[in-house]
């Protein structure tokens, strides 16, 4: 019976993914990229950039007067780290967006082991098939066994809220890659998975739109090994190493690491990611993919330096830092204070039984291990990178000196080419009454909301001190410790082929000295407490629940409502006309934040919906009415303001 289970399962896989029969005879890949008529946004921003020189925008009448010059043609070339810009480097962006892993699935596969815990394909093919072509934002899974998370026990065919989404007459998972290799499944993650999501009214997709209710932390939790994410989490049952014998590595208690481990990640709220690995539980809210202008980017605005101005930066490093923690090695003494042999056999030693696995009574070290089981062994941990000479070193670019790039085209291009792609996108438009509108942005302008939410994404740009904006303190600090390891920041020149030849060409990245203070504020490093960025407006209506901890949370019952336990926890969707009216009124959001408070699972994400005391409510002057139109203004923003006509 289970042989049988396990075929129907990989056979089930393979019809989800839509390929033929014959897949399970040879080698096979899938990732869904939607049609165009299969979107809720068809609509793009015109492209008016024809390269991108370290972040500088030059428009395509610029780009013909500078090949007119020899300088000119000298700061268009790929030496000087200039991208260029057409329709193909879209396309292409938009498919990595899609189908691109960077190999990632052996990682998640093979060392996490997601497809081996209490979710299997099995399950969740059968998922799939109930929904009979309706789409969902909420994947609901019946769990394969029981599984104890802290005090609490998921039990065999309990059906689980996932957060993973299906389009309308879809049989497919966006940002799912199915991999079939002679009778070995594994699933890798796209950019899509966490930056596209399903509209819950036409079941179309939403490309760039947060995937709000993703349940991350819990599907990690479910895994076989979550103790291969414990440097992202607070664990420190990982500190309490017993001596190996011989020349096997102190190791702590494997049951204790896995259990703390999964405690923490499934902690975080729907929606969010902790993806710093400081080892604080600290996830913060999935951004949305509406990127044109809003840089520096990630909630830290750390990356603010390159290729268009950081995205390519912050597209790296989902993949160069977050897909595989294996590659963190190196870097363990001075991030985590532990031996390398003792880090990796942490991430290994509960791995599915496999190559990969680390036996603690075997003859191999952590280290052999995975150099004799690596599919990419030009390069460090598992993933497909081109590498630095200063790896592992950190230098504002890439937070190790990697840049996780697919083989066959230039080094990094496909995250440049995924910046292009994000930097066009718009959230589905949104009517509404222009009178009430424009009130709303008189009130906008009158309580001094522009004057950070300015430019044509409604952000100035800039980092502002934890201690100012009054967001979690540790949080802010999460790029600390990378100060012990600092090289000048660099890159490949953009024509370097993948993979590198024996002397690549390097770009080095300059800082301007006006810009270093918000370099070194949004690392925390500098002697600074760290700071959150001021984000961007635009796509409000599809970016619930609010803030950098997703905590300024209410459902449609604004009574009830309230908070993560009131809405995420529970499984109720954040209502962005109430959750925005939380941000800008002091009543409502400290009953949020007291609902946060109440509930130790927020305490221990560090989830609080505090921060960010500005005020458009009765104490401040401003009527229901004017808060009222506030808001629906907010909600309103669906592009960039230069593209909206003036009235």
């Amino acid at each position: 019976m289970g042989r049988k289970r396990k075929v129907l399962a990989l056979a089930g896989a393979v019809v989800v993914a839509g390929a033929g029969a014959t897949a399970l005879f040879g080698r096979f890949s899938y990732a869904p990229m939607p049609d165009v008529a299969d979107l809720a946004n068809p609509t793009r921003s015109p492209l008016t950039t024809a390269f991108d020189v370290l972040g500088r925008r030059v428009s395509p009448a610029e780009a013909e007067a500078l090949r007119r010059t020899e300088d000119g043609n000298r700061t268009l070339s790929p030496e000087n780290g200039a991208v260029a810009i057409d329709a193909s480097v879209v396309a292409r962006g938009r498919e990595a967006f899609y189908r691109e892993t960077f190999g990632n699935e052996v990682f998640l596969t093979d060392v996490m082991g997601m497809l081996d815990g209490a979710i299997t394909p099995f399950e969740v093919v059968r998922a799939v098939a109930a929904l009979k072509g309706e789409a969902t934002t909420n994947l609901k899974v019946p769990l394969a066994r029981d599984i104890r998370i802290g005090e609490r026990t998921y039990r065999k065919g309990e059906r689980v809220a996932t957060g993973l989404d299906v389009p309308k007459g879809g049989a497919f998972i966006i940002g799912i890659k199915s991999f079939y290799d002679r009778g070995h499944l594994r699933m890798g993650i796209t950019c899509a998975l966490c930056h596209a999501a399903v509209d819950p009214a036409s079941g179309k997709v939403i490309e760039g739109a947060p995937n709000a209710d993703l349940n991350a932390g819990l599907l990690m939790a479910l895994a076989k090994n979550s103790a291969a994410y414990f440097m992202h989490a607070s664990v420190p049952e990982a500190d309490a190493a017993s001596p190996g014998a011989g020349n096997r590595p102190a190791l702590p208690d494997p049951a204790a690491v896995e259990a703390a481990t999964k405690v923490q990640v499934a902690s975080w709220p729907a929606g969010s990611f902790d993806s710093s690995a400081d080892r604080v539980t600290n996830p913060t809210s999935i951004p949305s993919s509406f990127s044109a202008y809003g840089e520096p980017y990630s909630w830290s605005g750390r990356e603010a330096i390159g290729p268009f101005s950081g995205l390519s930066s912050l597209n790296n490093n989902v993949h160069a830092a977050n897909s595989d923690t294996t590659q963190l090695a190196a870097a363990a003494p001075w991030l985590f204070n532990l031996d390398p042999e003792t880090y990796l056999g942490i991430v290994l030693r509960r791995a599915p039984n496999g190559p990969l696995r680390y036996d603690p009574s075997g003859t191999l070290r952590p280290s052999e291990v995975l150099r004799a089981a690596d599919p990419t062994p030009a390069s460090p941990g598992l993933n497909d990178y081109a590498v630095l000479p200063t790896y592992p070193a950190t230098n504002y670019m890439t937070d190790n000196g990697l840049f996780a790039s697919a083989p066959g085209e230039p080094a990094n291009h496909a995250n440049n080419a995924m910046s292009a792609f994000q930097n066009l996108l718009r959230p589905p438009q949104v009517s509404a009454d222009v009178g009430t509108l424009r009130a709303g942005r008189a009130i906008f302008e009158r309580a001094g909301c522009n004057t950070c939410h300015s430019g044509p994404a409604l952000t100035n740009h800039r980092v502002i001190p934890a201690e100012e904006i009054g967001t979690e303190p540790s949080r802010a600090q999460a790029g600390a410790k990378m100060e012990a390891r600092l090289s000048p920041p660099a890159m490949f020149a953009t024509d370097t082929p993948f993979p590198l030849p024996p002397d690549p060409k390097l770009v080095p990245i300059p800082i301007a000295d006006d810009k270093r203070p918000q370099v070194l504020l949004a690392w925390g490093q500098g002697g600074t407490k760290g700071g959150y960025k001021v984000p961007n407006l635009v796509g409000l209506a599809w970016t619930a629940p609010y803030l950098h901890d997703s905590g300024v949370s209410v459902g449609p019952d604004a009574g009830k409502d309230l908070g993560v336990p009131g809405t995420l926890d529970a499984g109720i969707a954040a209502d962005p006309g109430n959750s925005l009216r939380a941000l800008v009124d002091r009543q409502v959001r400290d009953r949020v934040v007291a609902a946060n408070a109440a509930s130790e699972k927020a305490r221990t994400a560090r989830v609080t919906g505090k921060g960010h005391n500005y005020w458009v409510d009765d104490q401040a002057g401003y009527s229901a009415d004017d808060q009222k139109a506030l808001v629906a203004y907010l909600l309103s923003i669906d592009r960039l303001v230069e593209e909206v006509p003036t009235p």
